[in-house]
């Protein structure tokens, strides 16, 4: 798939063209007085142990990448304004993980991208074991969205790289799920931003590197929250009003925020996403009022279903955008009507998402043409 368009190609988030690679070396003794990856130990707390890498750019976009946690992204921040939502648990070293039943919720830090997968995503449960040849248990136990996102990945490499005048910031990481009669599956991630950017790039080939045939879910839980995430905030997104999951979801515009609600409830709308002719999908919520927004773009082609997550209580104040393989559902009712994938011996499948910040009215207006542009 070709790399989808940037909201901000062409153009600087800061409105001024960097320096070239010459005249910006001249002006500094280390790249990081400006921006760079760094490799740092959480050593306090239940997080302790715990790596990051830690992402700085020239624009003043930061995150961190938690190695020993999926190769996902944690804190995300812009000019010093948080992006994404953080939970009560905060970031919980993978030998502390719950893994079954709803076990998640106790290691789930928030940040700005969690991975589920690779086998399962949604709610768990058990189901056949058939596809492994063996006799030591006939059924396999799934606990909500799957296993990868507790497991520490290999540390392949990162650091900066400069093409021309461009340098890129970047980093590489190799996840594997396993298990003596069961599954052998692997996730090579790629994370890449520019110094002079605002977005990061992220790159998943997931392989079936075992001898037997494996289900595949795969679902990017993208966290927002406070202060992009305020009441009057708003999604964007290419596709009709969606289909809620549950009942006694409260009236209105869901795609309008609230502010935090006493005794709110979680909700899940599903949407059916219109693409770009390349099978882009640009997805957002924006902030108008402090003028800050929150893009993704992905491949709906290979992540063909959508969700939002809304949950706008006291303390538990997020939102999440989920580009998806499966429906809201879960594994057992794709597998009723038919939609569930499997991943034969060998075989990869490849995914791509960005996710960026809109900074000032006019890149939330062109973004919001770009919407619009889909959805008569």
């Amino acid at each position: 798939m070709p790399a989808p368009e940037s909201p901000h190609a062409g153009s600087r988030a800061t409105g001024v063209s960097p320096p070239s690679r010459s005249e910006l070396l001249r002006r500094v003794g280390r790249l990081e007085q400006v921006g760079g990856v760094r490799l740092v130990t959480l050593e306090d707390g239940i997080g302790r142990g715990v790596r990051l890498l830690e992402f700085r750019t020239a624009t003043g976009l930061s995150f961190d990448v938690a190695v020993d946690r999926a190769f996902d992204v944690g804190r995300c921040e812009f000019r010093g304004r948080s992006l994404t939502w953080l939970s009560s648990t905060g970031t919980v070293g993978p030998w502390y993980a719950e893994p079954m039943g709803l076990g998640w919720f106790r290691s789930w830090g928030g940040g700005m991208l969690v991975t589920c997968g690779l086998d399962h995503t949604l709610l768990g449960g058990f189901d056949s074991a058939e596809q492994f040849h063996q006799d030591v248990q006939t059924e396999v136990e799934y606990g909500l969205h799957g296993r990868i996102g507790m497991l520490p990945a290999q540390l392949v490499g990162y650091g900066e790289r400069w093409d021309g005048d461009e340098c890129t910031l970047w980093a590489e990481g190799l996840v594997r799920q396993a298990a003596v009669f069961g599954e052998a599956m692997e996730i090579r991630r790629r994370i890449e931003v520019s110094l002079s950017g605002t977005a990061m790039r992220i790159s998943d080939e997931v392989s079936n590197v075992g001898y037997d045939p494996v289900t595949h879910m795969l679902l990017y839980h993208v966290n927002v929250g406070y202060p992009v995430l305020d009441e009057g905030s708003r999604l964007l997104i290419p596709a009709p009003p969606g289909t809620p999951t549950g009942d006694d979801y409260p009236p209105g515009d869901y795609r309008v925020m609230s502010a935090p609600r006493r005794g709110c409830k979680e909700e899940c709308y599903e949407h059916a996403v219109r693409q770009e002719p390349d099978g882009t999908a640009p997805v957002a919520l924006v902030n108008d009022a402090i003028e800050l927004g929150v893009y993704q773009l992905y491949d709906a082609r290979t992540m063909p279903f959508h969700t939002l997550w809304r949950m706008l209580g006291e303390g538990t104040y997020g939102v999440a955008l989920e580009p998806t393989t499966n429906r809201d559902a879960g594994r057992f009712d794709a597998e009723e009507r038919g939609e569930l994938q499997w991943l034969q011996p060998g075989e990869s499948r490849r995914y791509r998402l960005e996710i960026g910040v809109l900074d000032g009215s006019a890149e939330i207006a062109r973004f919001e043409e770009r919407v619009s542009a889909l959805v008569p």
